[in-house]
């Protein structure tokens, strides 16, 4: 057999040099390697104790895990990182200015790299659960996520470093169905109509000699488990779920092929756990970048039909239960590469009503979901603008307060914008929904100040009373509106007592 020779990963992290471009697989912590990366950390901290320069660029399929993003920057081993990271080390390091973060929409990270705008990638590092000879060339069987590893094995000019984790079932041979996009220009299209249609192979197929080692290890993924649903949470799930039902009833959206997608984290896997406790709701479908543990539960009772995601974002128990019960989720459950996943032809052919989650909304319907106080980057724009964009019904969810109710979610103006007006459709807090469709600015912003919370609606209202004043289309005072951002800024709170200090009359 040609398979490639069994290394450590000290031996692969050996062969990367200073100023290299590494594409890693996995998305998120689902099917990250999480040997090789850790042992490039540690010849980081050598090099940087002898005295040598050893810096590393990182791009990867979404987030990745704390293996990765964690070691890596804590040893000070990456310069340059792109598309996405939840990882609190690596965002200390981007908001220190330590890392040059760049932020990009998922469904551009694969085809940037064909093209060739990210540089030219020179090791890939990925996850398989087995690889095979068949005919010459090497099939390799991915894990739980999948990302940009395709691209990054066709791509990377010295080869590619695979960690084969026996932790992982190789009863997940058969879930996969990878495709990569064409090059521009003029391709053909991405032939999906079903969420959980295959267009693509179950594996990857490369030369062997393009495998420059095999890396044997036994690791579970690193997503951490889910936090229970809150009260908040549960009536931000019933207030989308009747407004789901309220949307059917209109003729807006179909029951019959109702299609959801949910956003990264705990409130988002609550919201949608919510949504399928709901009975007024149908059972639907779900076409999203990631799938977490309550769509898992739902697709087990049924209330989920099928599911199509970029990987299983899971705790190592629920995803080990999976692997006991893989047959049931044959034809049901498909995994693909973030370009097919996030792709926003197949987002809008399959009238996608996406649920993504907010930082903070402004009355004029702007969504930021990536900086905290307009300066320091918390996750990235990651998959939700694709999304948002390009899906049949756009909404955010938030709480209408955090910190203890010191920071509203509404405010007169985002900090930062990742999403404009113009494509959000509606936003749901535990007081209601602002349906945002349709409606004129001064409507939108009187539709957002009703779903704020309490103690912050007089103070939304008179910013809005004073703004009005000043004409226009969109109603402003440019030198207030951001005064509540400031006031927390100031005194840890954002709670003005009046606008006199911003506004002068």
């Amino acid at each position: 057999m040609n398979i490639p020779k069994i290394i450590t990963a000290a031996e692969a992290a050996a062969m990367i040099n200073n100023g290299e471009l590494l594409g890693v697989g996995g998305f998120g912590p689902a099917g990250a390697p999480k040997c090789i990366p850790p042992a490039i950390a540690a010849r980081a901290r050598e090099e940087h104790a002898a005295g040598r320069p050893f810096k590393v660029d990182v791009v990867t399929g979404a987030s990745i895990g704390a293996s990765c993003d964690g070691e890596l920057a804590a040893a000070d081993a990456i310069d340059r990182r792109l598309p996405f990271s939840v990882n609190a080390e690596i965002r200390k390091a981007y908001n220190s200015g330590r890392v040059r973060y760049t932020d990009l929409n998922l469904s551009d990270n694969a085809t940037f790299l064909r093209q060739g705008i990210t540089g030219p990638v020179d090791w890939g590092i990925i996850e398989a659960c087995d690889v095979q000879e068949v005919r010459g060339k090497l099939r390799i069987y991915l894990t739980a996520g999948i990302g940009i590893a395709p691209t990054i094995c066709h791509l990377a000019r010295k080869g590619v470093f695979v960690e084969v984790n026996s932790w992982h079932s190789s009863k997940l041979i058969g879930m996969h169905d990878i495709y990569e996009i064409e090059a521009p220009w003029y391709r053909s299209p991405i032939r999906i109509t079903q969420p959980v249609e295959i267009i693509g192979l179950p594996y990857i197929e490369v030369s062997p000699e393009h495998i420059r080692g095999i890396v044997s290890t036994h690791l579970p993924d690193e997503a951490r488990a889910m936090t229970p649903a809150t009260d908040v949470t549960q009536r931000i799930g019933q207030h989308m779920a009747d407004f789901l039902v309220d949307n059917m009833r209109q003729g807006y959206i179909s029951g019959r092929r109702l299609t959801l997608q949910s956003g990264v984290g705990s409130g988002a896997n609550a919201v949608l756990g919510a949504l399928g406790e709901c009975r007024e709701v149908p059972d639907f479908n779900i076409y999203t970048e990631v799938l977490q543990e309550e769509p898992l539960r739902l697709i087990g009772e049924g209330r989920v039909v099928s599911a199509s995601t970029g990987a299983l974002t899971i705790s190592s128990e629920h995803l080990q239960e999976l692997y006991s019960n893989i047959n049931d989720y044959r034809g049901r459950l498909l995994i693909r590469p973030s370009e097919i996943s996030n792709c926003p032809e197949i987002i809008a052919r399959l009238g996608i009503c996406s649920l993504n989650t907010a930082i903070e909304v402004d009355i004029y319907g702007h969504v930021n979901s990536t900086k905290i106080g307009g300066t320091k980057m918390m996750n990235g724009v990651g998959g939700s603008a694709d999304f948002t964009c390009n899906a049949m019904l756009s909404t955010f969810t938030c709480g209408s307060t955090t910190k203890e109710g010191k920071i509203s979610s509404i405010v007169p103006f985002c900090s930062h914008v990742d999403h404009t007006e113009h494509y959000v459709d509606a936003v749901v807090t535990e007081y209601g929904v602002a349906d945002l469709r349709g409606k004129c600015a001064a409507d939108k912003a009187r539709a957002l100040v009703e779903i704020a919370h309490p103690d912050y609606r007089p103070l939304l209202r008179d910013y809005l009373r004073l703004a009005e004043r000043y004409g226009g289309h969109t109603h402003h005072v440019l030198n207030a509106a951001f005064a509540m951002h400031d006031t927390f800024r100031r005194k840890g709170d954002m709670r003005l007592t009046d606008w006199s200090e911003y506004i002068k009359e």
